[in-house]
C-alpha cells in the first residue's frame, strides 16, 4: 500500500488578498472556529446562548459578542457537550437523552422541551442536568 504525503498548505492569493490553507478564527471567515467543529452564528431561543448538535456542529447565538469572554465560555461549554457526543458519552434524540449509560426520557409537556431526570421532569436547557454539571466542571 502507498502512502502520500498530499499538498503543500502554503500561502496562496485571492483577489489580491494572501491566505493560508491553515486558518481559524476570523482567518476561517467567522467569529469563531474550532478546528473539526463548525461553529455557526444564528438565532437561538430567548436565555438560550449556545447548541451542540449530535452532527458535529455548534450553534451559538447571534446576540454573542464575537471576540468576548462570553463567546468563549459558551464555545467551551459546547465543545464538552460535542466531545461527550463524539466519544459515545451523551447521545441527544427526540424522546430521550443518554448519558453515560443512563436513559432519560424526553417529551414535550406544556408545549415544553421536558427532560425525566432521576423521577423529577425539568426544563431542557436547566442546568440540574448531570451532563450540565460535568460540562460546567461541576459548578454552576
Amino acid at each position: 500500500m502507498a502512502f502520500k504525503l498530499g499538498r503543500s498548505r502554503g500561502n496562496y492569493a485571492v483577489g489580491g488578498e494572501i491566505k493560508t490553507k491553515m486558518r481559524f478564527g476570523q482567518e476561517a471567515g467567522g467569529d469563531a472556529s474550532v478546528p473539526g467543529t463548525p461553529v455557526i452564528r444564528k438565532p437561538l431561543e430567548e436565555g438560550v446562548l449556545g447548541e451542540a448538535n449530535m452532527d458535529g456542529t455548534i450553534y451559538i447565538s447571534d446576540k454573542i459578542i464575537p471576540g468576548s469572554d462570553e463567546e468563549r465560555q459558551v464555545i467551551n461549554h459546547e465543545m464538552r457537550h460535542a466531545t461527550d457526543m463524539k466519544v459515545g458519552k451523551l447521545e441527544y434524540g427526540d424522546d430521550y437523552v443518554k448519558y453515560n449509560g443512563d436513559t432519560f426520557a424526553r417529551e414535550t409537556i406544556n408545549g415544553k422541551d421536558m427532560i425525566n431526570v432521576y423521577g423529577e421532569w425539568k426544563e431542557a436547557g436547566d442546568h440540574g442536568f448531570p451532563w450540565e454539571d460535568d460540562a460546567n466542571n461541576g459548578t454552576v
